[in-house]
C-alpha cells in the first residue's frame, strides 16, 4: 500500500515514517509539512492511505479531508482527542492515533486499514450503504466524547441507545452515558449485524433481548417499545418470520 504523511512537525513525520518502515507492504511515497502541497500531489497521484495531523497552520487536517472528493483511507494523528471526535464523523477516517505515537498502537491501526481495504475489494457488488459500514463492521469498539474525554465502549456491552433531545443515552451492562450527538449519527457507527433501530427513539443490541411481547422487547429490566414500521425487520433479524 502506498501512503503519504502530512504533519507540520518534522519529528512527528519522522516517527510515522519509521513506524511505516516496520510494516510490510506499506510504502511511504511522500511527506508533506502542509495540506496544500498534499492536495496538489493527490491531484496527480493516488495513494491508499494518508496519515494526517489535525492541527496545522492555515489549513487544518479537517479542512483537508473536506476538500477530497474520493479520499483514500485516512488515519488521523493528533494530541487533541476532543477535536478528533468531530473529525471522526467523516467516512474516510478509519482510525486516529494520539501523540506520542507508539509502535504497538500504529500496528493495530494498520490492521484496521488492511481489514477495511480487504472488505472493500472482496465485495465490489455491495450497495453504497453497506460499503459505508465496511470498516465499522470489523471494529469492536465505539468511541464517544463525554465531558471532553474520549470513552471507549465495547459493542457487546452496549444494551440500548435512546434519543434524548440533543443527546443520546447509552446504557451498557454496568453504566449509563449521556453523549451530545444524535441517534442518527451514532447509528452510522454501529455494526448492522448487532444493532437495530426498533423505534424512532431507540436502537438496541438485538443479542441482548430477553423476551418479546406484542409491542415491546425486554432487555435486562428495560421495556423498549417497538414501532409498527420497525417490527417486521426485527422479526426477520430474529428469524421469526
Amino acid at each position: 500500500m502506498d501512503c503519504i504523511i502530512i504533519d507540520d512537525e518534522a519529528t512527528a513525520r519522522a516517527i510515522v515514517a519509521r513506524h511505516c518502515s516496520l510494516v510490510s507492504d506499506l510504502n511511504v511515497v511522500e511527506e508533506f509539512d502542509n495540506a496544500i502541497d498534499a492536495i496538489k500531489f493527490l491531484n496527480r497521484q493516488e495513494v491508499d492511505v494518508i496519515f494526517l495531523d489535525i492541527h496545522m497552520p492555515g489549513f487544518s487536517g479537517v479542512d483537508f479531508v473536506q476538500t477530497l472528493k474520493n479520499p483514500p483511507k485516512i488515519v488521523l494523528i493528533t494530541s487533541d482527542t476532543e477535536f478528533a471526535i468531530e473529525a471522526y464523523e467523516y467516512e474516510a477516517i478509519v482510525d486516529y492515533l494520539v501523540k506520542p505515537l507508539t509502535l504497538e498502537r500504529f500496528v493495530k491501526s494498520m490492521g484496521k486499514i488492511k481489514n477495511a481495504t480487504r472488505n472493500t475489494t472482496d465485495r465490489p457488488d455491495q450497495g453504497s450503504e453497506e460499503k459505508k459500514h465496511t470498516h465499522l463492521d470489523k471494529a469492536e469498539d465505539l468511541y464517544v466524547n463525554i465531558d471532553k474525554r474520549l470513552i471507549k465502549l465495547h459493542f457487546n456491552e452496549i444494551l440500548v441507545i435512546r434519543a434524548n433531545g440533543d443527546y443520546i443515552d447509552v446504557t451498557t451492562e454496568n453504566k449509563e452515558y449521556r453523549v451530545h450527538t444524535t441517534l442518527k449519527k451514532i447509528k452510522e457507527k454501529l455494526p448492522d449485524q448487532i444493532f437495530l433501530q426498533i423505534h424512532r427513539s431507540y436502537v438496541i443490541n438485538i443479542s441482548k433481548i430477553i423476551d418479546i411481547e406484542d409491542n415491546s422487547v425486554l432487555i435486562k429490566k428495560m421495556v423498549i417499545p417497538i414501532s409498527r414500521s420497525n417490527r417486521p425487520e426485527l422479526m426477520r433479524r430474529l428469524n421469526l418470520v
